[in-house]
């Protein structure tokens, strides 16, 4: 995995001690400066100092995420693979051990926060923000459930971001990492709209392969201020002179691939040679098709059942003549191409950079295949015609089954179209 190598001038200081550039995200959206807490009892907010706020600076906002391990489920049906899958150690109605995040934001006490452990997520939430907010992200560290004898710390690293200064990119070598019953806060201003990607970057190969991948995308200020006339409230996926971007609705897809032998490891105190990388399973945010359309569901409700820590459906569904926007990231270790039936594709953005050139120029490509290879975004956009049921999936048909069993399986979703005003308006993106 390649990430951008490329780093900002020094920071400068402000009045509270922080470099100027420490509290922002300069380029395409640098990591911020990071205050280590104390806490040892997972959901106290340790004081933490004033933040000077730039005269213009938006809205601010917070997120809380832990990290840890758990159990999730590859599709019902899937064959066994014995010893590797299913895992003899999972609980009843789980079959794969994972490493994750979940969001304990609006979780108010220590005691729900520290309940979260063993409890991981795939894939990680999905965090959407505004040019120009004041963002914090508090990153707890619960440790691991099933591996106590593992003291791993872990990292956000924000991938496809240009970083002001490597300490606080999340590559511990060079930066910071959260160790067990620790905390840390990434405070950041988003300049640069496009889809990004997150993952922890401690032991980062096992680590990003165990499930802790997300993505972030952050919304154009054009969203505030409408161009050529469209009404208060139009959505742009970039700003643009000319509206090209405008959709109605987004769905999100985090691509990645499960290699099932290596998960049962981790679980069994044994060592992957990762030279041998073979997947059993192709994901899209955390699921393998059918279970790619099931319904999204709340990983803090038991009634959720086996995909309770697989959140995140797939199914897209949209009124005939709306723009869907298509937000694709790879944090596998396979190049994917993705194809929709009898539905063109315009690829309008890669790695969060908008296909428009210095002359204004526009680059976006219609095409029925969209390729993306590991580490990198792409936004595409679409407009069905007509009404009915149209299939997206790899082209790879290696790619499209689940653990080698029979029928269709794997990196495959469904795009549904109803008539214009059959689903009413989209509050949140893959609803």
């Amino acid at each position: 995995m390649t990430d951008d190598p490329r780093s900002g001038p020094p920071s400068r200081s402000t009045p509270d001690g922080l470099g100027r550039r420490a509290v922002m995200l300069g380029g395409a959206g640098a990591i911020g400066s990071v205050f280590l807490g104390t806490r040892l009892g997972f959901g106290q907010q340790a004081q933490r100092p004033t933040v000077v706020r730039p005269a213009g600076s938006g809205p601010a906002k917070s997120v809380h995420l832990v990290g840890t391990d758990g159990w999730v489920s590859m599709p019902a049906g899937s064959p066994p693979d014995l010893p590797f899958f299913p895992d003899s150690l999972a609980p009843d109605g789980f079959d794969t051990y994972v490493f994750g995040f979940r969001d304990v934001t609006q979780m108010s006490t220590a005691a729900e926060v520290a309940a979260v452990r063993g409890k991981a997520q795939i894939s990680a939430p999905m965090l959407a923000f505004d040019e120009g907010d004041e963002v914090t992200i508090t990153l707890s560290n619960l440790g691991l459930m099933q591996r106590p004898d593992l003291f791993d710390g872990h990292t956000l690293h924000w991938h496809g971001f240009v970083n002001a200064i490597p300490l606080f990119d999340g590559v511990p070598e060079l930066s910071l990492a959260v160790p067990i019953g620790r905390d840390l806060a990434y405070h950041y201003r988003p300049h640069d709209a496009g889809t990004y990607m997150y993952h922890c970057h401690f032991e980062d190969v096992e680590h990003v392969q165990m499930g802790m991948t997300g993505m972030v995308f952050i919304r154009p200020a054009q969203n505030q201020h409408p161009v050529n006339g469209d009404p208060v409230g139009t959505k742009y996926a970039y700003n643009d002179v000319d509206g090209s971007t405008r959709y109605d609705r987004e769905f999100a897809f985090m691509v990645t691939e499960l290699w099932s032998a290596a998960h049962y490891r981790d679980a069994h105190i044994q060592v992957s040679d990762w030279t041998d990388y073979a997947p059993s399973f192709w994901l899209l945010n955390g699921r393998g098709y059918p279970d790619t359309i099931a319904p999204p569901g709340d990983p803090r409700t038991t009634a959720a059942g086996r995909l309770q820590y697989q959140p995140i459906s797939s199914l897209i569904t949209c009124n005939v003549n709306e723009t869907v926007l298509l937000r694709l990231s790879n944090l596998g270790y396979q190049n994917h191409a993705f194809t929709l039936d009898n539905v063109d594709m315009q690829v309008i953005a890669k790695d969060a950079s908008l296909l428009r050139g210095r002359d204004g120029t526009t680059n976006y490509q219609v095409t029925n295949t969209v390729d993306i290879g590991p580490g990198e975004s792409r936004d595409v956009l679409v407009t069905p015609r007509r009404e009915g049921e149209y299939l997206l999936y790899d082209r790879n048909y290696a790619y499209l089954g689940n653990g080698g069993g029979t029928g269709w399986g794997g990196m495959m979703t469904v795009l549904r179209v109803g008539a214009a005003k059959h689903y009413g308006p989209q509050t949140e993106p893959n609803t």
